[in-house]
């Protein structure tokens, strides 16, 4: 089969902006997953568009701009890594079949019956997510699906989540920034912006997502930050 009939599209938004890129399926995903593709078999054309259903080329100023290259290659190996890809039907089932046992061991880990004081097995879990029919998405990640799981499992499980409280301070050259992404994490029980506009507070978020929470914050202010975290 050509590659133009087998591909599909990747595509990013960053700030705004659409950038896609036409690619095989299957060696998409396997890039995805970190493994080496030859690039010359993964892309149907180095072509980086705007809208690839209307064949409108991004310019060489908003890639440099947004990727800090021109290299059609680079440009798309971000494009498949960050960004959405259309997967096929096979991919797509496996994907959200990876993605469900990661939430149910999320949910394994983080929660507890409030009757016993124990985890609830992860067959069990399973079981309560098929009685309520959750829904997953593969490309939302684990911790912000596992909440909404978790919400729907209430009514078949008694559950209740293992929590910490993170101290945090936030310079000012990040403070806004950082607020706007880490607020949407947990829950917000303290919040102070000081005259010289940096940002300090609590919240209260999931045991689970605490390293990942410290690794968004230090990723986010190159390290500049102060963070203090207890169990509750």
């Amino acid at each position: 089969m050509p590659k133009e009939e087998k591909s599909v599209i990747a595509r990013l938004v960053i700030r705004g902006e659409h950038f896609e890129v036409m690619v095989d399926p299957d060696l998409a995903w396997a890039l995805r997953n970190g493994k080496e593709v030859d690039f010359k078999e993964l892309l149907v054309s180095e072509i980086i568009y705007k809208d690839a259903s209307k064949g409108l080329k991004a310019s060489e100023e908003s890639l440099k701009k947004n990727f800090g290259t021109e290299d059609p290659k680079a440009v798309a190996a971000s494009i498949i890594k960050k960004g959405e890809l259309q997967l096929t039907t096979e991919q797509r089932r496996e994907m959200i079949e990876n993605k469900r046992k990661q939430i149910v061991n999320f949910i394994s880990r983080n929660c507890i019956d409030p009757k016993t004081g124990l985890p609830h097995p992860p067959q069990r879990i399973e079981n309560a997510m098929e009685n309520v029919r959750v829904s997953i998405d593969p490309f939302r990640s684990v911790e912000e699906q596992a909440q909404d799981v978790i919400k729907s499992l209430r009514t078949e499980l008694p559950l209740k989540i293992s929590q910490v409280v993170a101290k945090i301070g936030i310079p000012s050259a990040h403070a806004r920034r950082v607020y706007s992404v880490i607020s949407k994490m947990g829950n917000v029980t303290r919040s102070e912006w000081l005259s010289d506009g940096s940002w300090r507070g609590e919240m209260v978020l999931p045991a689970g997502i605490q390293q990942s929470f410290v690794d968004r914050i230090n990723e986010l202010t190159r390290g500049n930050c102060e963070i203090d975290i207890k169990k509750l």
